[in-house]
């Protein structure tokens, strides 16, 4: 490995074009998932856009490096344009960090980049939808569906929980996006926005691609929506527990209202946050009512009263890091 200086190692590259050539950058996340990495990798290698493109990989387990040593022998079977880097610091917002910053020291013309989640498998024109999008809607950044695969038997009917569910349908411009786990971001974003792109305070809690979000808006930017450009997400059995849908409503909440503290932390403006929450919880029951009827499931009733209950205890700083112990999350 050789260092870059930032925290960050190469562990390995594989150069087929000049630098120079390269638009379009895939940054890929992995932590402790090497055999599902792979599977993710199968479906950028296969990607076909009319641009050059390369993939960097980003290792945020500093210690067993399983998915470096994974999609370093992917690309030696797989040659293609690519990195393999170590993101030493643990945390998401490091690793989407380091994946990012990487490109754009790498790759001098990038135009933009494409996040994919290590846990995913890319559809086969999912840069081609991701790109077209952008280029008909003039987006900055355009966002596609994750969609869930559940392993085990009875998964099919979490579905229509809304902690699974895309949060649009349509393709076109949308008012802001929330996840990183499918996102193309144009370089005029990269170079507008200050680094660190993602705050690391969000690292185990969630919520640094929505904080992202949030402040590239303030800045102007605007979103899209591309419901062709599909990913399928892995969705182990435990994420269908009442346990972890109860801890991943509750985190939803806790990561509005810290947005909302960020927009405008004056004593008002928690006020009204504070106002709004409660306004929530009132409104969760009947809102609650109506979604079980829609999905037919108990539990997604409960999706509202839950993500209003967060929204308060974030007020008094009780916000679950559910990413800290990644063997429950």
């Amino acid at each position: 490995m050789t260092s870059t200086g930032q925290d960050i190692s190469v562990y390995f590259r594989t150069e087929l074009e000049d630098a120079g050539d390269i638009d379009l950058v895939v940054v890929l996340p992995t932590f402790r998932r090497p055999e599902h990495v792979v599977k993710t990798l199968k479906t950028i290698v296969s990607q076909r856009p009319d641009i050059s493109f390369a993939t960097v990989v980003v290792e945020n387990d500093n210690e067993g490096l399983a998915g470096a040593q994974a999609a370093k022998d992917f690309f030696l079977g797989h040659p293609s344009e690519s990195i393999v880097i170590v993101a030493h610091q643990r945390g998401n917002c490091h690793a989407y960090n380091a994946g990012w910053s990487m490109a754009l020291e790498t790759y001098p013309n990038l135009k933009a980049i494409a996040i994919i989640d290590d846990d995913e498998v890319a559809a086969p024109e999912w840069l081609d939808c991701l790109i077209t999008v952008q280029e008909t809607t003039g987006a900055d950044m355009v966002g596609g569906p994750q969609l869930p695969v559940f392993e085990g038997d009875g998964g099919q009917k979490w579905k229509r929980h809304p902690v699974f569910t895309p949060h649009y349908d349509t393709t076109g411009p949308v008012p802001i996006l929330y996840s990183s786990g499918n996102v193309l971001v144009s370089r005029s974003v990269l170079d507008a926005m200050p680094q660190p792109f993602l705050d690391p305070a969000f690292n185990f809690i969630g919520g640094g691609d929505a904080d992202f979000y949030s402040r590239s808006k303030e800045q102007g930017f605007c979103f899209a929506w591309a419901a062709d450009a599909w990913v399928a997400e892995t969705v182990p059995a435990r994420r269908t527990s009442a346990s972890w849908i109860r801890a991943r409503s509750l985190r939803n909440g806790a990561i509005s209202t810290m947005l909302e503290h960020r927009r405008d932390p004056s004593f008002g403006g928690r006020m009204r946050t504070f106002a709004k929450s409660l306004a929530l919880l009132g409104a969760s029951i009947p809102r609650g009512i109506e979604l079980w009827s829609k999905s037919g499931l108990a539990s997604a009733g409960l999706y509202h009263f839950y993500v209003a209950i967060g929204r308060l205890m974030a007020e008094f700083g009780l916000v679950n890091e559910q990413y800290r112990t990644p063997e429950k999350n």
